[in-house]
């Protein structure tokens, strides 16, 4: 009988879908950013900051994790060009970020 040693999963928390999505032009301001990824994260080292045009902030509270998920409400949004700046922590502390532009149409 052969032993096999398994070896621990080094995972990453990919960014599965996003809403709104990366260069979507919307004729309504979303109330919020949504985000899925592929592991659970770590709430106090992952979060969301969207910005105007100007670089200032436009969330109405800091961001929320919930298992795979996160998200951050926004305050109403003007029409403009918005900024999405994220960072990921997975479970096992390996981390992802990004960014992205959604524009908020007149």
């Amino acid at each position: 009988m052969t032993a096999i040693a398994g070896t621990p999963a080094m995972a990453h928390a990919f960014l599965e879908i996003a809403a709104p999505r990366a260069g979507d032009n919307l004729k309504t301001p979303p109330a919020k950013v949504e985000m899925h990824f592929t592991e659970s994260l770590e709430g106090a080292f992952s979060g969301i900051a969207v910005t105007d045009e100007g670089g200032h902030d436009v969330t109405a509270a800091p961001s929320s994790t919930m298992g795979t998920e996160m998200e951050v409400a926004l305050k109403p949004l003007p029409p403009g060009r918005y900024r999405v700046t994220w960072h990921a922590v997975s479970i096992d502390t390996h981390r992802t970020d990004g960014k992205y532009n959604f524009l908020v149409l007149p």
